[in-house]
């Protein structure tokens, strides 16, 4: 299992894009586009967190809001974006992140196959309710790709990872 210290695994995650043109230096077009999580997160500090699937009750009626509300705060604390993984295709994260209307604070990051939740070791297998393997609920904060910051939620909790948390890490971390 990832812990501080440890760099984030590489592969990639994908966001769908609303309106053309350039994120991360890298030109995008409408639709959903492939971003290497290595270069994405080279020379940046990253809040990301994780959650067990779009639409669901408690990720969008707390987790996501709480990130959406946050999102000036992380900024002063020295955070440069915002990311939501979730063991969703990139259609669903494009249609939740209209819904959750994150655009401009929270990019919507959608790990379809849980590549990179299972490189991270931060998977719970729901395949008992239908939902297959999934991403746990946690929260970190990467700093040029390492994790500063790690806060892992127990199973059908919501107490550790949400945004104020990492806020206050944050600013710990800017010093």
């Amino acid at each position: 299992m990832i812990k501080v210290g440890d760099k984030l695994p590489a592969g990639n995650l994908q966001e769908f894009v609303e309106v053309e043109g350039q994120i991360d230096g890298k030109s995008c077009s409408i639709g959903p586009n492939t971003f290497d999580i290595e270069k994405a997160s080279a020379g940046k500090t990253i809040a990301v967190f994780g959650l067990p699937g779009a639409f669901t009750p408690t990720c969008s009626a707390k987790h996501v809001p709480g990130y959406v509300e946050e999102a000036g705060a992380l900024k002063a604390a020295g955070v440069d974006e915002i990311w939501c993984v979730s063991v969703n295709d990139p259609f669903v994260m494009g249609a939740w992140a209209r819904d959750q209307k994150t655009a401009g604070k929270v990019r919507m990051m959608a790990d379809g196959s849980a590549d990179f939740a299972k490189a991270t070791g931060l998977t719970f297998d729901l395949t008992a309710r239908g939902m297959g393997v999934r991403s746990q609920r946690y929260s970190m904060l990467v700093k040029d790709g390492l994790v500063k910051a790690l806060n892992i939620e127990a199973p059908g909790k919501f107490e550790v990872s949400d945004a104020r948390t990492l806020v206050e890490q944050a600013r710990q971390l800017k010093g």
